[in-house]
């Protein structure tokens, strides 16, 4: 539920993380009693515990609001996000990111996948731990596939065949510019965007977003986890993942692997941050696609997520220790975050007080200063003409001359220019 020190040091965070920590329980009780979505959901949960409590979230809810004729649709979203995202799990940390597979033999597997989930025998095995099993037991995922309706299963088909066909196109090629670091997150999360607002309108719930605005959705989470997870993909065995685009990192060292020396250390946060300033990008359209969700379920499933993500470029924005450990929210504010996280004022509040202690950690001689605060005002202003963030409770206290980082999150920074301190409050 959270160490007893930190606790200790925010005790406000009791409550949320009591709650949090009964609605896994309740979520895992909720697991439906049919051996092969029982296996889905208990993977899902394993694999992506956040999107596996959000999912697990939607029928209920759905169901509660007294319409009976959408629950078999309310069915259908949920089990088919469950499937999305497995199916991207599978896709990548299962196929893709095992680096121990020839390529000869990765890609056939990536470009008939969307065949594959309607074969119940077929499996290949590859992955390690959780995922390993997800390939050994991909029966399981395919029986449960078949069972959805036939729009649900055409849906996922189609994003699963261009995610599948994206995934090997970037095996056999680098991502150098730009416009391949986009693509590449399209194909393995804007695809997941559009297609989860494919099913959220065949369920009645929802009108159909835009492809951009869906495909941002996508491309601020991925961002997000690329940003995060540059040491871990750049360390892994037998050979390094490398997504950060060359465009960028070329521009602070010659080779992507030595931002994590500590001799490049002042290179790497300004190749960070601009990295962080891209993902930026996307945060505007993100806002736009929430603002015009109407399902309750539907809508947190979407914004918890992407109020992570800016907590986490928040984080990561000037932070060292991206290149040198794990760097996560803490559990506490994560916990806070799902507690609270219930309309679009919210999600407004929210993105204000993370881009606001963004804003407080820009460094002005950083090369990409000038654009990061264009981005980061761009952002307030828009939560700012929303008219709501008088209502929200505040994730931060302008009461402190210098950032603190342990109020917050389980790192230390690298911050020069901070005046503010990101600090849930009740």
């Amino acid at each position: 539920m959270g160490s007893f020190g930190a606790i200790l040091r925010h005790p406000d965070d009791f409550y949320p993380l009591l709650k949090l920590k009964m609605a896994v329980r309740h979520a895992g009780k909720q697991i439906p009693p049919e051996p092969h979505w029982a296996f889905c959901y208990t993977m899902l949960h394993k694999v992506s515990r956040s999107f596996g409590l959000v999912i697990q979230q939607l029928d209920t809810e759905l169901r509660n609001a007294g319409d009976r004729s959408i629950r078999p649709n309310a069915r259908n979203v949920k089990y088919g996000s469950s499937l999305i995202n497995l199916d991207t799990k599978i896709c990548g940390c299962g196929c893709e990111d095992d680096t121990s597979i020839a390529t000869e033999v990765k890609v056939p597997i990536l470009m008939a996948f969307h065949r594959h989930i309607y074969d119940r025998d077929w499996h290949f095995s590859c992955g390690t731990k959780e995922y390993k099993v997800l390939m050994d037991q991909f029966h399981h995922v395919s029986t449960a596939f078949l069972e959805l309706g036939k729009g649900y299963q055409e849906a996922i088909e189609d994003i699963t065949m261009r995610m599948g066909a994206g995934m090997a196109k970037f095996i056999c090629k680098e991502v150098e510019t730009i416009d391949d670091y986009d693509e590449y997150c399209h194909y393995v999360a804007g695809l997941v965007g559009l297609g989860l607002s494919k099913l959220f309108h065949a369920s009645g719930s929802e009108d159909l977003a835009s492809d951009s605005l869906s495909n941002s959705m996508g491309l601020f989470l991925q961002k997000t986890n690329i940003i995060r997870d540059y040491l871990e993909d750049i360390n892994e065995i037998p050979k390094s993942r490398m997504f950060w685009p060359r465009q960028i990192w070329s521009k602070y060292v010659n080779k992507l692997e030595e931002l994590k020396y500590e001799e490049n250390s002042v290179k790497a946060v300004q190749c960070l941050n601009d990295m962080v300033t891209n993902a930026l990008l996307h945060v505007e359209e993100c806002l736009t696609y929430m603002s015009a969700l109407r399902a309750p379920a539907i809508f947190r499933f979407c914004a918890i997520p992407q109020i992570m993500a800016i907590g986490t470029l928040a984080l990561c924005y000037n932070n060292i220790e991206v290149f040198r450990g794990v760097v996560k929210m803490r559990r506490g504010l994560t916990a806070k975050v799902i507690e609270r996280t219930k309309t679009m004022s919210d999600v407004y509040g929210a993105f204000f007080d993370f881009s606001c202690m963004l804003k407080s950690k820009v460094d002005k001689n950083d090369p990409n200063a000038t654009k990061t605060l264009s981005r980061i005002e761009a952002i307030q202003k828009t939560c700012r003409e929303s008219g709501t963030l008088n209502k929200r409770k505040s994730y931060i206290i302008n009461s402190e001359p210098r950032y603190n980082s342990t109020l917050i999150f389980r790192t230390s920074h690298y911050s020069r220019n901070s005046n503010c301190i990101c600090q849930p409050t009740n």
